[in-house]
């Protein structure tokens, strides 16, 4: 999803070992957030057409173009990257949230674009909310908050 609204938010939840790539023009104060799941539509070339948000291949670089179509230049763009923990995976076999993030960061490298910030990895399920006026990024999780 991305918006041009100043007054708006964007927001996820629970985020495991999802990831939410949040997006911001620092000049246009436009953002987009995209909470994808898995990292390689291949897997489910059906599901990646009827869904294509839901993996990080197809869901990125249509995130890339929506901000594009809306005025946004690479030099302008904040990125940030939310989430790729190991709920429900402690013992690391299948390792979701680390193949979600290094899928997440080679497909914005492939885009000559880098996160300024991330909250990742861990055990915790996080919600994460972008003020579009702003840029402002509050993660929650449980009954505690922060800023990224």
């Amino acid at each position: 999803m991305v918006c041009a609204e100043g007054d708006d938010s964007i927001k996820t939840f629970a985020l495991g070992s999802c990831i939410a790539v949040i997006m911001y023009d620092v000049k246009l104060r436009l953002g987009g957030m995209l909470h994808f799941a898995l990292p390689d539509s291949s897997i489910d070339a059906d599901k990646g057409r009827a869904r294509p948000g839901y993996f990080a291949d197809l869901g990125i670089p249509l995130m890339i173009e929506d901000m594009k179509k809306l005025g946004a230049v690479r030099q302008n763009v904040r990125i940030k990257l939310v989430g790729g923990a190991a709920v429900m995976d402690d013992k690391g076999i299948f390792d979701i949230g680390k193949r979600n993030l290094l899928a997440a960061k080679r497909i914005l490298w492939k885009s000559s674009l880098g996160a300024i910030a991330e909250d990742t990895g861990g055990d915790i399920s996080r919600t994460v909310t972008l003020a579009v006026g702003t840029g402002d990024t509050t993660i929650t999780s449980g009954d505690r908050q922060w800023e990224i």
